[in-house]
């Protein structure tokens, strides 16, 4: 497959990424049938923080980081930057201080890496949303080609370019572009349902009644006891 740099990818209008901010990761990933959803040691170096824009992603040769450089290039205010290799290994910080500061000053949101950063002192000064697999000090060369906007295998989910990001301290999930709408209308469904969960947990209602689940622990011969010893026949 030939190395190459998209330039142009599909962007979610403001009014689509505002909506989305209303929610978080796990109101999102249920929404999508339990979808899209990157595995869980993607975690951010500071808590607290929330994320939602455009992918764009970056496949690069593990330990180094050339198609990082050319990816700032071609992003946009707002978009985030979604950084993998080619092997799936971290053997060194893909991204550090100098990168982010560089990030920060072309308007990107934030970064997911399934690799490692360094700097982590310093990214957390200055309050830059990253989401990475792991920290590691040791260096990388700018060397070797990659891409930047093809689809790329990221913490067990494929993202490509334009794809809807979104990370929490819940952690990232994926959202594919054509799905955009469809989602957000679940997510909006989900949260007016949870809303009368909790008018029923306010009232006082078990939550055994309100999901109908007694006869599903029957189904499964779970039985009360009204003591350790009582027979259960």
């Amino acid at each position: 497959m030939n190395k190459y740099i998209l330039k142009n990818i599909y962007r979610p209008s403001e009014d689509t990424l505002k909506d989305y901010r209303k929610y978080d990761v796990s109101t999102v990933y249920e929404a999508q049938d339990k979808t899209g959803l990157m595995l869980p040691y993607m975690r951010p170096l500071i808590e607290g923080q929330q994320i939602v824009g455009p992918a764009v992603t970056v496949i690069c040769p593990p330990g180094d980081n050339l198609m990082v450089h050319a990816a700032i290039e071609v992003c946009q205010p707002g978009d985030i930057l979604v950084i993998t290799t080619t092997s799936g290994e971290y053997v060194g910080g893909m991204i550090g201080e100098l990168i982010v500061t560089a990030l920060m000053k072309r308007g990107i949101q934030g970064v997911v890496i399934d690799s490692a950063a360094r700097d982590v002192a310093q990214i957390r000064k200055l309050g830059f949303p990253v989401w990475t697999r792991a920290i590691y000090s040791k260096g990388t060369f700018k060397n070797k080609g990659g891409w930047v906007n093809a689809p790329a295998a990221c913490a067990g989910q494929v993202v490509r370019g334009g794809d809807l990001i979104m990370a929490d301290d819940d952690g990232v999930v994926v959202v594919q572009k054509e799905n955009l709408a469809a989602t957000l209308a679940s997510a909006e469904k989900r949260m007016r349902k949870e809303a009368m969960v909790k008018e029923q947990i306010a009232a006082g209602i078990l939550s055994m009644d309100f999901h109908n689940l007694r006869g599903r622990l029957s189904e499964q011969g779970v039985v009360y006891l009204d003591q350790v010893d009582d027979e259960i026949k």
